[in-house]
């Protein structure tokens, strides 16, 4: 497993495992961290064929600002011919998922693991 030691910024940490760029989430993702989270998810979900994880574990707390940062992320990577997987644990925030639809979208899985290891898993195409 490669990692970048350092985050990209407090709420956001880029690094690759088996293959797939992991974007985890870190702390409070609100408006604030989306904007700061934004520039980094655009950059990775522009590559064609990119094979993305969004990794929620480490977060506290997730608003409408992250269901967009996701939503967003889904659709970019799609449109390019990727794949995205979801992973996410906390049952407050699988619960916003479940409640928006977004879980049927983009299925999450419980852990980093689970993700990298499932060559045939991605995204809803629904």
């Amino acid at each position: 497993m490669q990692q970048d030691p350092a985050p990209l910024t407090r709420h956001l940490r880029v690094h690759r495992v088996r293959g797939h760029t992991v974007l985890e989430f870190r702390g409070e993702i609100d408006i604030a961290a989306a904007a700061e989270i934004a520039p980094a998810l655009d950059v990775v979900t522009a590559r064609p064929g990119s094979l993305v994880v969004l990794d929620l574990t480490h977060v506290e707390f997730f608003d409408c600002s992250g269901l967009r940062l996701l939503y967003r992320a889904r659709s970019r990577v799609l449109a390019r011919d990727g794949r995205l997987l979801l992973v996410c644990d906390h049952p407050l925030t699988l619960r916003v998922l479940r409640v928006t639809g977004l879980a049927r979208l983009l299925p999450p899985l419980p852990t980093l693991e689970a993700a990298t290891e499932r060559p045939g898993a991605a995204s809803g195409s629904a």
